[in-house]
């Protein structure tokens, strides 16, 4: 009975120092990437101090909600493209929504640092999110569009209205190319890594 007692107890201690590891290892760490990771994870743009007034887009916005700042604040000419894409697709049953349009710098830097947390280093990121001072998005001229109807839409037709794919890995991503009409659309890049304007 006395030898069961110590082992017994040493078990325990066992089982007890196991889970509490467990539980440790389970926080967020200390480090400015995990901690960065931990607030990409709970943050909502759209709640963000940077928030619609800097490019964040509440759900079910259309290229006709005129009192967005990411609609009302895109290049006019693409704006004007866009709406008379979204019309004829309206006619197809399709509905264009704009998940991302124009965005502030501040926004853009921001969402570089979520997606240098997210992805693990800068150059991983730079294949997703640009800088602010490349960014197509913060001189209003991209859009990011959804549904998957919307953008399979547009790749068929989007041509049509000059409205090209920029880059394969990102099939929501639509800038106005104004020869496309005519020409087609130029051949997308791999991503933006691979964009001569991302290298400024």
């Amino acid at each position: 009975m006395t030898r069961t007692r110590p082992l017994l107890v040493a078990g325990l201690l066992v089982a007890l120092t196991a889970i509490i590891a467990a539980l440790v290892y389970a926080l967020p760490k200390a480090s400015s990437s995990g901690a960065s990771a931990l607030a990409t994870l709970h943050r909502d743009p759209r709640h963000d101090a940077l928030g619609e007034a800097d490019g964040a887009v509440p759900d079910g916005v259309t290229v006709f909600d005129y009192t967005v700042p990411a609609v009302a604040r895109l290049d006019p000419d693409l704006l004007k493209a866009l709406r008379r894409a979204a019309t004829a697709a309206a006619d197809d049953g399709v509905a264009i929504h704009v998940n991302s349009g124009w965005r502030s710098a501040a926004y853009q830097d921001q969402l570089l640092r979520e997606a240098v947390a997210r992805y693990g280093s800068a150059q991983e990121a730079a294949r997703w999110v640009a800088t602010a001072a490349t960014s197509p998005h913060v001189s209003g001229e991209a859009v990011d569009v959804g549904p998957a109807d919307a953008t399979a839409w547009l790749s068929a037709h989007g041509a049509a209205y000059g409205l090209c794919r920029i880059y394969r890995n990102e099939p929501w991503h639509y800038e106005l190319r104004a020869h496309a009409n005519d020409r087609g659309c130029p051949p997308p890049y791999a991503d933006p890594t691979q964009d001569p304007r991302m290298q400024q």
